[in-house]
């Protein structure tokens, strides 16, 4: 399971209406790179066949099986203050982050 913050779920619904997609939704992933090995990223997306399909906050989450098993537990918070970097995802499965946060071992 992945959770959104009130906030996080705030900001995705905001850019969804933008992105004026009905059909796409957050996708959440894992890939290799960055500075800890691998990295954290999001997009809009149709789903796809292997997805998995969860909701948090009223917001639906796609994630593929192999990013899934990387983010289990995982809470996606957003920061918009005066220091806020945007999104943060606190994921209890990583061993070692990165200073920016975008990567993990």
């Amino acid at each position: 399971m992945i959770t959104l913050t009130t906030r996080a779920a705030r900001q995705v619904r905001t850019m969804q209406a933008e992105l004026n997609d009905p059909a796409k939704q957050l996708r959440v992933l894992v890939e290799t790179g960055g500075c800890s090995g691998f990295q954290y990223g999001m997009s809009f997306d149709e789903p796809k066949a292997d997805d998995a399909r969860l909701e948090s906050e009223g917001v639906a989450v796609l994630i593929d099986p192999t990013s899934l098993a990387y983010l289990s537990g995982s809470t996606i918070d957003f920061d918009d203050g005066l220091h806020g970097k945007g999104f943060d995802i606190r994921n209890p499965n990583a061993q070692s982050t990165c200073g920016c946060g975008k990567s993990f071992a």
